[in-house]
C-alpha cells in the first residue's frame, strides 16, 4: 500500500484555521507538521517538534519575528532556524540548527504542503470553477478510516451506489449501461451513456427536464477524484475530492461541490448540500467498516472485475509514481458494459 506519491501537493488544513498568534498541528502522510503564518501572512510548514526536548511546535506562540517554544522558550525564525536559547548566558550563542521546513502554499482556501523539497508542480491543481462567475460552491471535510486508493475508487465507483445509496442517489435497475474508459495524460476517466435515472431522491429533484445526461468520472493522479454531471435542465455540477493521507489507513478528504444553474442556484444548494453530506456519511460508514474488516483479516486480498472501471488505473498510476517510473500511457480506450 502506498501512502505518499512523490513530490506532490496535499491539503494540510482549511486556510481559515491559520490565525496570527499560534500554529496549527496537522498530520500528512504520517509526518506531524506545525502550520502558521509569517509576517507577510504567508503560510509556513515546519516539523512539529522543538529541537530541544521534542515539545510540539504547534503549542508555540508566534511573536518577535518567529515563534517561541512553550516548554523552554527556544525561539525560532519563520524558516525554522533556531535564533535564541534564553537560558544561555550572554555571549553564549545558540547552536546552529534548524527545524525541517516543507514547501507550503495557500490556494482555493486551503493550505497545501509538499513533503519533498522540490514539488513536481509549482502550484497544486485547482478545484474547477470554484469562485467562478455563475457557479455556486460548498465544501466538505471528511475523515475516512481508509487508505487513499480505497477512497478514490469509492468516489469513482458507480456500482456501489445502487446498494450503499439505494433510493438516495441511485436505485438498482439491472439495466446494462455502456461505459468508455480512457487513459489520460494525468490519469483516467470513465464516461457513461444512457444511465437509468428513475427512483432516487437526487434524480427526481434535479431532472426537471427530459433529455440526455452527460456523466464522466475522472481520476487525476495521484490523489484527486472528479465527477461531472451535465443535465438537460442546464444544471452542471462537479464533485471534486482531494485525498490527503494521514496514515496508511486514514485519509482526510476535502470535497468541493460546484454547480451552475441558469436560475435559482441558491435553492439547489439549499436542497443539495444536506443531501450530499448524507451521501458522504453513507460512504464513510461503509469504508470504515471495510477497513475494520481488512484489519481483522490481516490486510487486503481483493478480487476485481471489469466492472471496477477505474480501480485498475488508480492502482497502476500510483504504483508507477511511487516507484518514479513512467505512468500508464495516455490514449487507450476500452468499452465496457456494467449493470446498474
Amino acid at each position: 500500500m502506498t501512502m505518499l506519491i512523490g513530490p506532490h501537493w496535499y491539503i494540510a488544513c482549511d486556510a481559515r484555521r491559520l490565525g496570527r498568534s499560534s500554529p496549527v498541528g496537522a498530520t500528512v502522510g504520517g509526518k506531524h507538521l506545525a502550520l502558521f503564518r509569517d509576517r507577510s501572512r504567508h503560510p509556513r510548514a515546519l516539523e512539529d517538534r522543538c529541537l530541544h526536548r521534542n515539545a510540539p511546535v504547534s503549542m508555540a506562540r508566534v511573536r518577535d519575528g518567529g515563534f517561541v517554544c512553550a516548554y523552554h522558550g527556544w525561539r525560532y525564525g519563520f524558516d525554522g532556524r533556531l535564533l535564541e536559547v534564553p537560558a544561555l548566558p550572554d555571549g553564549c550563542a545558540a547552536p546552529q540548527a534548524s527545524l525541517r521546513a516543507f514547501p507550503c502554499v495557500e490556494q482555493d482556501g486551503y493550505v497545501w504542503v509538499c513533503l519533498e523539497a522540490a514539488p513536481a508542480h509549482l502550484t497544486p491543481g485547482a478545484f474547477p470553477n470554484l469562485g467562478a462567475r455563475g457557479w455556486t460552491s460548498f465544501r466538505m471535510e471528511t475523515r475516512f478510516r481508509a487508505g487513499v486508493e480505497a477512497c478514490l475508487e469509492n468516489f469513482l465507483d458507480c456500482p456501489h451506489a445502487v446498494y450503499v445509496h439505494d433510493r438516495w442517489f441511485r436505485r438498482r435497475s439491472r439495466k446494462p449501461v455502456r461505459a468508455v474508459v480512457r487513459t489520460l495524460a494525468d490519469g483516467a476517466e470513465a464516461e457513461f451513456f444512457d444511465e437509468p435515472r428513475q427512483g432516487s431522491v437526487v434524480w427526481q429533484a434535479l431532472f426537471l427536464k427530459r433529455g440526455p445526461m452527460r456523466h464522466v468520472d475522472r481520476f487525476i493522479a495521484p490523489n484527486t477524484s472528479r465527477v461531472d454531471y451535465e443535465l438537460p435542465s442546464g444544471l452542471h455540477y462537479i464533485i471534486t475530492s482531494s485525498c490527503t493521507p494521514v496514515t496508511e489507513t486514514e485519509t482526510a478528504v476535502h470535497t468541493v461541490i460546484s454547480f451552475r444553474l441558469p436560475y435559482l442556484g441558491w435553492l439547489v444548494r439549499f436542497y443539495f448540500e444536506p443531501l450530499a453530506r448524507a451521501i458522504i456519511a453513507q460512504d464513510k460508514r461503509m469504508l470504515d467498516a471495510v477497513q475494520k474488516n481488512t484489519d481483522r483479516f490481516g490486510g487486503p486480498n481483493c478480487l476485481s472485475t471489469r466492472s471496477d472501471l477505474l480501480g485498475h488505473w488508480i492502482g497502476e498510476w500510483r504504483k508507477a509514481l511511487a516507484a518514479r517510473l513512467a505512468p500508464p500511457a495516455a490514449g487507450t480506450e476500452d468499452a465496457v458494459v456494467v449493470r446498474l
